[in-house]
């Protein structure tokens, strides 16, 4: 099968960080679904990972995570799907990934493709919605309110992709006021037509900012990107005994600014419960499956923002390049083999 990948983590301009390679076809055991791939999309993790992460010596390591296509064949003991079925997913970090024709996962992860969603604006959304509907409902726990604290949530990072999904969560399954940052015209507008209340700029002075919308101290934030960059910033404008989720890596976090306002700290890792086979890891493909329901009734929409064209080592090489210039919204795809 057609597939793209590496052997040595290289910087993305050179043409060997990822390349175009032929691999055998995997068979489902267990609870697996051999899925075939008709489109990708690409995410922060898959630039992480080729940087970091080096394959055994003479092997390839394949990348990608978002998927959405056809399942072709079942393992022994599948019992949620039937070849023939759509389907979209996440994925696992420690498995092959999706960047290839043919590709395994575990079917408690995977959810039925929104049928009004071509395949490429399927695949932009299963790991930004698990992510972001894992941070605001399991970590954040954004329907209990915090005492004193304004009825708002504040997302730093709102025209990413993360970002551009958690909007949409927030605005339609909460009666929050949404707060989103974003540092250029276009982003902004798009994370407006997402449904934010109101776009503040993370390059200038956030609390000023939040606190002249009038709103009051927010009891809520949901950092996306540069969580240590804003984390002064992101104490002072929140209310006492407020939760703060982050998703991005810090190589430092000074933690001790949150003390004087007893605020609580949550990491979302999406990829937790597929890595230790949690007891509640069908969670993942019940949470995916209430996107699609969410997604037909159009109360949200594909953040797919950038169309790539083909799954091949050069297309990717452009949308990881796009990825690491931290210009990009929304969402990358890439679709079919060429």
């Amino acid at each position: 099968m057609r597939a793209v990948g590496y052997q040595t983590s290289l910087p993305i301009t050179d043409e060997a960080a990822l390349q175009d390679i032929a691999l055998p076809r995997p068979e489902p055991t267990g609870r697996d679904l051999l899925v075939e791939v008709r489109a990708v999309s690409v995410n922060p993790v898959d630039t992480k990972v080729r940087r970091r992460a080096a394959p055994e010596a003479g092997g390839w390591k394949v990348l990608g995570w978002d998927a959405a296509g056809i399942v072709v064949a079942t393992g022994p003991e599948a019992t949620r799907f039937r070849p023939g079925d759509a389907v979209f997913y996440a994925g696992a970090l420690e498995r092959p990934g999706t960047n290839a024709e043919f590709h395994l996962v575990d079917e408690r992860i995977v959810g039925r493709k929104p049928a009004s969603l071509s395949f490429a604006e399927a695949a932009a959304m299963p790991l930004t919605a698990i992510t972001a509907w894992e941070t605001l409902f399991d970590r954040l726990d954004v329907r209990k309110p915090v005492p004193g604290a304004s009825k708002a949530v504040l997302i730093v990072g709102g025209a990413g992709g993360v970002g551009s999904i958690a909007t949409q969560l927030a605005r339609q399954l909460t009666d929050l006021t949404v707060i989103t940052t974003a540092s250029r015209p276009e982003t902004q507008e798009w994370s407006r037509e997402l449904g934010a209340h109101h776009v503040v700029d993370h390059g200038a002075s956030l609390a000023a900012q939040v606190a002249g919308l009038g709103l009051g101290a927010p009891g809520l934030v949901f950092s996306t990107t540069h969580t240590d960059t804003h984390l002064a910033a992101i104490a002072e404008l929140m209310a006492p005994q407020g939760r703060l989720a982050l998703i991005d890596d810090p190589a430092t976090l000074d933690v001790s600014l949150l003390k004087r306002k007893s605020l609580s700290l949550h990491w979302e890792f999406m990829f937790t419960r597929p890595m230790f086979g949690t007891v509640d890891i069908a969670a993942q493909g019940d949470l995916l499956d209430e996107v699609a329901r969410l997604v037909e009734a159009g109360r949200l929409r594909t953040t797919l923002a950038d169309h790539f064209g083909p799954i091949n080592a050069a297309n990717l090489r452009r949308a990881h390049a796009l990825l690491e210039s931290g210009r990009a919204k929304g969402k990358i795809v890439l679709e079919g083999f060429a």
